[in-house]
């Protein structure tokens, strides 16, 4: 096991899947409206973080990932690991006195910016290359450090002359990468790899679980994902794996990440394991101009709302943080035609075939002559009443079912629900003509709120089967 530079074709591989790395990373590092002082900034980094041992044992977060995948090894392959994380940076403003020293303050004012405390992230990387071969039996361990750091940069007013100066302060922090891999049964050489990332920083606080979680950031691996690239071989995909390693793949463990092919369409030799759910070969959309690190809203609204903020809250935002600043100098300058291009994409076409309105569908529902925007075309549908066929039997309100969500759909948090069965509460159409199943989830304890708030789970007739016994 080596911890050189990567070779140029492995790099070469990386570097198309750091785009989206990058946005794992960064998400939700700084939140619109991008002000330190803004009630979602907060409480920030709220993905991949790993907390010291010590910490994880008295809180709900996390000291390690591990992942677990299938990959099928050509002779001589090597497995090529690069563990990327944040590392907090706790800066301080500190406003020039006359006498030539510094004295710490809330804030400080500058022409374009105002200047605040703040964690900021600095990038970190581990990397690592080891022959598939040794990573049989129990496999290798990496260990890694990462020391503290200490920095001060003057901070100049319009003339250039120092007015301050920012402190920042990064604490050690160390771990381990873990990994190993066992060969399964079967027609096919196939090992399940395993990679294990975990914080080893030997760090308590100081007067326990009352120091909080801002305590133990500067001391955490945050955003914590994994790049792993295989020079002479493949993966299998997590999420559409064939037909003869769908068992394999459902029994391998994934805790507090997921794995998915990455880099290329088409290629799986690259894997990036992240603690947001992506499907395979997860791509930054061309339209995107630029990172806006809030990535629950979207980029058009984030633009136009962020355009609109007023004078002194751009300047505090610019003060926030240098990628806050980049966000606010992106809205400002976008032009009209780029604005516009956010507003909608067309990913794809196809042909609409079938019987025309008026005739039944493929679930047994008639569609209606009346167009979708005629408020009389609401006629003849009724949610509690409607039923469709699903295997040849009719389904609808009050019927049992069991959850086989499609790949074809956006929401991966689908796919944890696979296999579990559930009520369906109304059949639904939409303005497309399409026809969608809502439903609570058996067991689940909030299905009585969900029923009176009418927030259900929606999945189409084609994406649940009638188990055989549906009481």
């Amino acid at each position: 096991m080596t911890a050189p530079a990567f070779a140029p074709e492995t790099e070469e591989r990386l570097a198309l899947a750091r785009q989206v790395a990058d946005a794992v990373l960064f998400e939700g590092y700084v939140l619109y409206p991008y002000r330190a002082s803004a009630a979602k900034n907060r409480l920030r980094w709220q993905f991949g973080v790993l907390v010291p041992p010590a910490w994880g044992a008295e809180c709900e977060e996390h000291d390690f990932q591990h992942t677990e995948c299938l990959m099928e090894p050509r002779a001589q392959a090597s497995l090529a690991i690069e563990v990327r994380f944040l590392h907090a940076r706790r800066r301080t403003v500190q406003r020039a006195l006359p006498d030539g020293g510094f004295e710490t303050v809330p804030e400080l004012h500058l022409d374009d910016r105002v200047l605040v405390p703040w964690d900021e992230g600095a990038e970190e990387r581990v990397e690592l290359v080891a022959p598939v071969a040794q990573l049989t039996g129990e496999g290798i361990e990496f260990p890694f450090r990462k020391p503290a750091v200490e920095d001060t940069e003057p901070v100049l007013d319009s003339t250039g002359r120092t007015v301050g100066r920012l402190v920042r302060r990064s604490a050690e922090v160390t771990g381990v990468v873990r990994l190993s891999a066992s060969e399964l049964d079967g027609p096919y050489r196939v090992l399940r790899l395993t990679a294990v990332v975990e914080n080893t920083t030997p760090w308590t606080p100081p007067e326990g679980r009352a120091a909080g979680r801002d305590a133990a950031l500067p001391h955490s691996l945050v955003a914590t994902h994994l790049l792993m690239a295989l020079s002479n071989g493949s993966f299998l995909s997590m999420t559409d794996p064939p037909e003869w390693a769908k068992g394999a793949v459902a029994a391998c463990r994934n805790l507090h990440t997921w794995p998915v092919l990455a880099g290329e369409p088409g290629r799986a030799d690259l894997v990036l394991s992240s603690p947001i759910i992506l499907e395979d070969h997860p791509a930054i959309a061309p339209e995107s101009l630029g990172a806006l690190y809030d990535a629950t809203e979207i980029d058009e609204i984030l633009a136009l709302r962020t355009a609109a903020l007023t004078d002194a809250e751009k300047r505090e935002a610019r003060g926030t943080d240098a990628r806050a600043a980049a966000v606010i100098d992106l809205a400002d300058s976008m032009p009209a035609e780029v604005l516009e291009r956010l507003h909608g994409a067309v990913r794809g076409l196809r042909e609409i075939t079938g019987e025309p309105d008026g005739f039944p569908d493929e679930f047994g529902v008639t569609r209606p002559d009346t167009p979708w925007w005629d408020p009389a075309s609401d006629a003849g549908f009724d949610p509690e009443q409607d039923r469709v066929m699903v295997d040849g039997r009719p389904v609808g309100r009050g019927s049992r079912v069991e959850l086989r969500p499609g790949l074809r759909h956006t929401d991966a948090q689908d796919l944890f629900l696979q296999g579990r069965t559930a009520t369906v509460e109304a059949v639904l159409h939409d303005v497309d003509g399409a026809v969608h199943l809502a439903v609570t989830v058996d067991g689940d304890p909030g299905a009585d709120i969900r029923r009176e708030q009418g927030r259900y789970l929606y999945f189409q007739p084609d994406e649940v089967v009638v188990p055989e016994d549906p009481r």
